[in-house]
This record gives C-alpha cells, structure tokens and sequence, in this order.
C-alpha cells in the first residue's frame, strides 16, 4: 500500500481511536535512559537508533540497538558519538549511512562546540564499522542552527533551520539533489511554515507527505502537536493536525515512519500520573507511580497504521 494513502487512513480515522492505539515502544529498554527522543530504524529493520538524553537536556548521545531473531540487544553508545552533544539520528535509504545532529567542533585542533549542524557516517557494508562524522557543509549547514534531517529516496534533503535574520522561528527546508550535489535549501510554502515554530519534518520516501512538529499552533491541543501536509501537483496543502490519539497538552514530536511495519513512532511527554488517591500510598506503590512511561518524561510511542481501518 502506498505511503500516502496509509497516512491518508490515519487523518481521517485517528479522532475516531482511543488512547490505547498508541503504545510505549520497548519500554523496558527506554525506561533505563532519563529522557529519549526521536527514532530511527535501518531500512533492514535490524538496527535502530535514538536519541537519550539527561533530565534537563543538556546532555545528548546517539544510542544504538540490534536486533537478533525477535530480540533487541543490550544498548550501546553509537561509534560515533558519546563526547559531544548529539541527537536526531537517519538512515540513508541504503542504510550505509546515518545522519545526525550535533555541536562538535569542525576540527579535532578545536574543543569549542559549533553552533548545530548536520553531520553523517558512512561505512562500506551493513556490517563494516561507521566511519568518523563529516559535517555536510555548505550549503546546508550555516551559521544558523540545523536539526531534524530526513531524506527522501531521490535524495531531496529535508530538515529545520534557525534563521534569526528572518525574524521568525524555525523553519522547514528543502534542498534538491541534483547531479550528485545539493542545491541550496528553500523554505516550505506558507501552508507548513509560519512565523512561529515548525520542526522535526519527516518526509516519505516518495515525498507524497510530510509530517512534522507545530509549536503552539492555534487549534492544536497545546505545547507542541503533529501535523501532517500532502504533496500534489508540486503543491503542498494546508498542513492538518494529526488528531488526539497522537497529540496531546503535552509535548508531542519527532515523528518516524517505518513504511516497512506500517508503524507510526513519535515522542511524547505525555503525563498520565495519578494524582489522587483514596488511601496514603506505599513506597512501593509511590515509587510505581513516579516511575510511569507516562510520568512527563521525553518518550517513544507507537501506533500501527496497518491496523486502522480503510477511508
């Protein structure tokens, strides 16, 4: 099935779920990590990688698992991060090469961190090491800040800038690959981005949509919520939120979608803590309590497309 009639089913059937659609992802293995954020699954749909940070965000690394027949191995820090501020994981259609976000400094002569910029990894076979990081440069990386890539199987380079120069808040680019090289980026159209905060795009594989963050949104739920806009035509139409299954008062973000499983992820800081009680609470009981996925806490959930019913 097509990736844009799947995304199709869930605008026009997610108000009609309830909130058990979504699920935790691999709790028992995020649980262990503060806070975890955005997702990303090889092509193979044996590794993945994500990102897990400290209480207060301030310190980030790129995480990595794998499977082994029906099994995620234990979690380690990924080859290429662990030292410096790094998040926002991808994989090139071919999986030999991971994309990622992060503050390291442009040369090892230099301890001083760069403003955010994207970097990649590559390596031989799906077996073979990761090489070390290489900044993508000009003219996707600027002085400004860039997050959230995400590339389509053309090789078209989605991801986020911060362009204090625009008097605006982050913003949605585009930039084409043509011959072998990237052009430089453009902003979406007015019916994704606004003067206030648009983010963590994903795009699908055959650019047929795009899901992405919206900050505050009039007529969102609150905090942060996911939308979703078509491409028809070479136009992209009027963005949509994707509903309250998914979206919450909370901060909801970072979507991914696996086209392989029909699987929805996204992070969330959904808070459902039980506040009151009929009787003292246990330490056992208390400590239960705090100790909710669904406690505020920055994590990953999923909801299977493949199970929602047809338009």
């Amino acid at each position: 099935m097509r990736p844009i009639i799947l995304l199709i089913f869930i605008f026009n059937t997610i108000s009609g779920f309830s909130q058990q659609s979504v699920k935790p992802f691999i709790p028992d293995i995020l649980k262990q990590f503060p806070n975890v954020r955005d997702i990303a699954i090889s092509p193979n749909g044996k590794e993945m990688m994500f990102s897990a940070q400290s209480i207060m965000g301030n310190l980030s690394a790129i995480i990595t698992i794998k499977k082994e027949g029906n099994t995620w191995t234990t979690p380690q820090v990924a080859s290429f991060s662990g030292q410096y501020f790094d998040l926002e994981p991808f994989f090139s259609n071919d999986g030999l090469k991971i994309y990622f976000v992060s503050t390291r400094p442009l040369s090892k002569s230099s301890n001083k961190p760069k403003d955010f910029d994207i970097w990649y990894s590559e390596r031989t076979t799906l077996n073979s090491n990761w090489s070390q990081p290489i900044n993508m440069g000009s003219p996707i990386n600027t002085e400004h800040g860039e997050f959230y890539p995400s590339i389509a199987n053309n090789g078209n380079f989605y991801f986020t800038r911060d362009n204090p120069k625009l008097k605006r808040k982050d913003d949605i680019y585009m930039s084409t690959f043509s011959n072998g090289i990237y052009t430089k980026p453009k902003m979406l159209p007015d019916t994704i981005n606004t003067v206030g905060y648009e983010y963590n795009a994903f795009i699908a594989p055959d650019e047929s949509y795009l899901i992405y963050g919206c900050y505050n949104k009039e007529g969102g739920y609150g905090s942060g919520d996911l939308y979703i806009s078509y491409h028809n035509n070479n136009e992209w139409s009027e963005a949509k939120n994707l509903g309250e299954t998914i979206n919450t008062k909370k901060m909801d973000y970072c979507p991914f979608v696996d086209n392989r499983t029909n699987t929805l992820y996204f992070t969330s800081k959904q808070d459902n803590t039980q506040t009151d009680f009929e009787n003292p609470l246990s330490i056992n009981t208390l400590l239960k309590a705090f100790n909710r996925y669904d406690n505020g806490l920055s994590r990953l959930y999923k909801i299977p497309i493949s199970e929602l019913p047809k338009k």
